[in-house]
């Protein structure tokens, strides 16, 4: 199926659907940064387009979609940002769905973070994709029960053009794993260590993490241990024994990244935020497969 990735940033969800067999045919953002480490390691094309503005409903629709994918920017919904529900950013969310009506691809796809359940955008969305006849399956998935080392929770909303709503919920819950990922179970022995630090939103929680555990969010910030760090009560080992940061590189690998992809062009801090923000590659895949079970099932029975 023909994909089209919107707000791809660093190219998670790209990278997730095509292991999963979609043909991704182009990829759409608005920032530099996130577009040149997405041209790096794509050979399809990537558009530096404003998604909010008129012309860009006619520049997707050139690539015939039979998927809209797409995480519209989520920092206003996040626990971690200003949680201002009805910004401009907020709106984006809207845009996501008035190009996916207007063009009317078989599936879509959107990602988001959970948080965005208690905004004030998300009930207009859905009434967007419902007028349009899109059957809706929402869900909120913790990336570390389908093979991510990461407990990240994102919420996904898929739509299917005139079938029911929670089409695709009994698939998404069969497949998840009874275990979560652990950085131990992704990593083994070669990162070499066993605990490492991540940086906190605040001092109130703690920092220091065991690979024998899911990694917490991957963020867009990545500082190294501060000269004057008092130990959390919650911290699995002291600063002093062996702790370190987790490189750029060894945080892609835990957003589920393929070693061999390219990360240049940019810097540090412009390069932990592409990454931060990304789709877990595995997750996405995951949200993939799931929907090509789907597709066969329907195609099963229908002969």
């Amino acid at each position: 199926m023909r994909t089209v990735d919107l707000f791809a940033g660093g190219g998670g969800m790209s990278c997730g659907f095509q292991n999963a067999g979609f043909k991704v045919v182009a990829a759409y953002d608005n920032w530099k940064p996130a577009l040149q480490v997405y041209s790096d390691n794509f050979s399809h094309p990537s558009y530096n387009i404003d998604l909010s503005s008129d012309s860009a409903i006619k520049h997707i629709q050139a690539h015939s979609p039979d998927v809209i994918v797409g995480g519209p920017p989520c920092q206003d919904f996040s626990i971690a940002g200003h949680n201002n529900k009805d910004s401009k950013r907020a709106n984006l969310t809207i845009d996501f769905a008035n190009i996916v009506t207007k063009l009317m691809p078989e599936f879509f796809v959107m990602e988001n973070v959970y948080n965005i359940e208690k905004s004030t955008v998300l009930p207009k969305v859905l009434d967007i994709f419902k007028r349009a006849g899109y059957g809706l399956t929402s869900h909120v998935l913790n990336a570390s029960y389908v093979g991510v080392p990461q407990a990240r929770k994102r919420y996904f909303l898929v739509g299917h053009v005139s079938s029911k709503d929670d089409f695709l919920k009994s698939i998404l819950l069969k497949n998840l794993s009874e275990k979560q990922t652990t950085v131990y179970d992704y990593f083994k022995e070669s990162l070499g260590i066993q605990h490492y630090y991540m940086h906190p939103r605040s001092y109130a929680r703690r920092a220091v993490f065991s690979i024998h555990e899911p990694s917490s969010t991957i963020r867009g910030t990545n500082r190294p241990i501060p000269a004057n760090y008092k130990r959390h009560p919650a911290d699995k080992a002291d600063i002093t024994d062996n702790v370190r940061s987790l490189t750029t590189k060894e945080r892609s690998l835990i957003q589920t990244f393929p070693k061999n992809f390219k990360l240049n062009g940019n810097n540090k801090s412009q390069l932990e935020q592409v990454i931060g923000n990304a789709v877990p590659v595995k997750l996405a895949e995951y949200v993939a497969n799931c929907i090509l079970e789907y597709k066969s099932e329907l195609s099963k029975n229908s002969d």
